[in-house]
């Protein structure tokens, strides 16, 4: 009998190493269409009874909540490990309504603890994303939410997240032998504090199976599920359908000298890497179930020659534009849609505007210091923008810990809500001065700076300085010119 492998995200939360996922749920009610929620329900049983414990989920995948939940409830299980997610409308929120929307889950899961509670945001320019975190961290410690994790996010905002005391025990985030954002520092930062990496798109929606290889292109409006759609999308970004092509066949190749399917190769070769806690393989329930072939995942090893020959393969692929989580917050969107349509009506500005004299906008952000010294964050006259000495601080907290990196990046964040809020972009912004506690600080914060403006290039100047407070290392003002 196959042994499943399992990892531990905390001392009660063990999860299996394929986490069997529920997106398709969405797809396949899609267009009206209602599914017998009894009938998938009764089909969670293949997997539970192979072994294959652990489903994964989210409020936004149609009945997928309402189906584990009938599942939970009938069976009697209680070694079945239901994640789920929470992707809230973008905007401010609140304590009661972070609390109504883990009560609907606990509700549609008929339990009374989420085993890992999994949060997305959709922008890092807006702090309330961080309010949310906290007020869950608030839940786990009530015990409604077992573990606390995050879904689709980039490896500096991770860093944010940890640096500011949040335990995050997992980041669900797109990575494949097609997709190797994730390798790109994310693993190392995830190694590094113990943080499971969950990944997703393992096998491209079906795309890296033997049944397509050799296969003439196809468009994406000619492709019939929604997974498809956003993963044909990936690999136009990725190189396009001659280098998707070459690592499928490596991957083919290196099934059949193992005896195995295209799909245990393309989930183990990720399984294998450093720092990869558990891989996602998508299930439309009651329509098809590849139970035992997944199983045969933990029968075997890639070995030297299996990396090698995938390595090779991917040596022809472009890098994925951007860090893990980006195809959701800025062009290319490798959505199903090619945008943010279906998950999206609108994304609110991060801050409130003041009308002033003189044809002047004012933003403030709300910290103490603000009112206590009479100023703005920023303001706009014209088509300038003026964005005042900025530091991680937001509401009573200090973001970022003692980590200047972090800081520095919430810093960037906040002046980039202020300026998207008078309706510029970071895009616009000409001139920036940096001031930093510590001189030691120096190199950490100016490759921040380079990561978020080497595509903008404004002047700048760094400097050692006195910063006022007890917590701040880092300092940022900025000027822009909307144009």
């Amino acid at each position: 009998m196959t042994v499943v492998e399992r990892v531990r995200l905390n001392d009660e939360l063990s999860i299996s190493r394929v986490v069997t996922g529920l997106w398709q749920i969405a797809d396949m009610e899609r267009d009206g269409r209602a599914l017998d929620l009894d009938a998938a329900a009764a089909a969670m049983a293949e997997y539970v009874d192979a072994g294959l414990t652990t489903f994964d989920m989210a409020d936004h995948y149609g009945s997928a909540e309402l189906i584990a939940g009938r599942y939970l409830a009938r069976s009697g299980r209680r070694d079945v490990q239901l994640l789920t997610k929470w992707v809230p409308a973008p905007g401010a929120s609140s304590r009661e309504v972070v609390r109504a929307a883990v009560q609907r889950s606990l509700d549609r899961l008929q339990t009374e603890r989420v085993d890992l509670l999994q949060f997305h945001a959709w922008s890092y320019a807006d702090p309330s994303y961080l309010d949310c975190l906290f007020w869950l961290q608030e839940m786990v410690e009530e015990g409604l939410i077992g573990a606390l994790g995050l879904t689709n996010f980039d490896t500096a905002h991770l860093g944010v997240v940890l640096h500011s005391g949040i335990r995050v025990a997992s980041n669900q985030v797109c990575h494949s032998v097609l997709d190797r954002r994730a390798a790109q520092g994310l693993t190392a930062l995830c190694r590094e504090h113990g943080v499971a990496l969950l990944a997703f798109g393992a096998l491209a929606g079906g795309l890296l199976t033997e049944r397509w290889l050799d296969q003439p292109a196809t468009d994406v409006d000619d492709l019939a599920t929604w997974s498809h759609m956003k993963y044909r999308r990936l690999i136009d970004a990725a190189g396009g359908w001659p280098a998707y092509q070459a690592v499928l066949r490596a991957v083919v190749e290196v099934a059949r000298e193992r005896g195995v399917s295209a799909a245990n190769v393309a989930c183990r070769a990720l399984l294998e890497e450093p720092g990869v806690a558990a891989v996602l393989v998508g299930a439309r329930l009651g329509e098809r179930a590849h139970v035992q072939d997944t199983l045969r995942v933990f029968e075997w090893s890639l070995g030297d020659a299996g990396r090698a020959a995938l390595a090779a393969a991917q040596a022809a692929l472009e890098p994925v534009p951007g860090d893990c989580g980006d195809e959701y917050r800025r062009p290319p969107f490798l959505t199903a849609a090619g945008d943010l349509s279906h998950h999206l009506e609108t994304l609110p500005a991060p801050y409130s505007t003041r009308p002033g004299a003189g044809g002047r906008t004012r933003v403030l952000s709300g910290t103490p210091w603000e009112a206590m010294a009479g100023y703005c964050r920023a303001v706009r006259v014209g088509d300038r923008i003026l964005v005042s000495g900025t530091t991680a601080s937001h509401r009573d907290r200090t973001v970022g810990g003692q980590d200047p990196a972090s800081q520095a990046h919430f810093v960037i964040d906040k002046i980039e809500g202020a300026i998207q809020s008078l309706g510029g972009t970071l895009e616009d912004v000409v001139r920036t001065r940096v001031f930093v506690r510590r001189i030691e600080d120096w190199e950490a914060v100016a490759r921040v700076h380079g990561a978020r403006f080497r595509h903008v290039l404004p002047a700048n100047t760094l400097v050692e300085a006195k910063l006022v407070g007890a917590d701040p290392l880092v300092e940022i003002e900025a000027e822009a010119v909307v144009g």
